[in-house]
């Protein structure tokens, strides 16, 4: 059985990797001003090796927000095109982490981002033996503390440029300002992705929607 799951892990790792090469375009960030609010993300065509990165709009100002009423776990089923990320979230039984005090920042990648996995890899993640490595995944979303936007710009200038994120899954991920002051994401392989509606505030945290997945090292 541990061959068999080894096996199983180390081909959706490689799976995952693959797709992880899919550069995203840069798009405009907007604020949320309520929990379902979302903005439809730029995308380019899947690639199997970065491309240049489009410049975005001027991103949106900065509108009031509502009070927020439920957990980060209650919120992701009510988000537009995060279906995908909420069935991973239960499949990997960390909905319990989420609804927890936390507080937490959780970076949410949209529906269309997994689409660019290969063929068979979401079903491979998706089975009880590859719980482990899912939970790692989506744990490499999620960063301890409530963490806005604001704040987020202002770690990365106070770091000349970048802020070294520390995940739940234990590994760095690095943001930075992409055109326009869009907040940039990089992962462990140097893929980006970015935010493009920032600021969804629960009682537990804060969400931010991303037009692509971040990738964590497995194995």
């Amino acid at each position: 059985m541990t061959v068999k799951t080894n096996l199983l892990i180390a081909a959706a790792s490689s799976m995952i990797f693959a797709a992880g090469a899919t550069a995203q375009t840069a798009p405009v960030e907007t604020t949320a001003t309520q929990t379902t609010t979302s903005a439809t993300p730029a995308q380019t065509a899947p690639a199997t090796t970065a491309t240049p990165q489009a410049a975005p709009a001027t991103a949106a100002p900065v509108a009031p927000t509502a009070a927020p009423t439920t957990t980060i776990a209650a919120a992701l089923p009510t988000l537009p095109n995060r279906a995908t990320l909420t069935k991973l979230v239960t499949a990997a039984k960390l909905q319990t982490t989420l609804a927890g005090p936390g507080p937490f920042t959780v970076f949410a990648p949209s529906d269309e981002a997994f689409t660019r996995l290969p063929a068979g890899a979401l079903d491979t993640l998706l089975k009880p033996e590859s719980a482990p490595t899912l939970a790692t995944i989506i744990k490499y979303h999620v960063v301890a503390g409530a963490v806005t936007s604001d704040q987020l710009k202002a770690q990365i200038t106070a770091g000349g440029g970048k802020a070294t994120l520390t995940t739940l899954a234990g590994q760095p991920l690095i943001a930075s300002l992409g055109p326009n002051s869009n907040i940039e994401l990089t992962d462990t392989a140097g893929i980006k992705s970015y935010v493009d509606t920032a600021d969804i505030k629960e009682t537990n945290g804060v969400v931010h929607l991303t037009n692509g997945m971040s990738v964590p090292k497995l194995g």
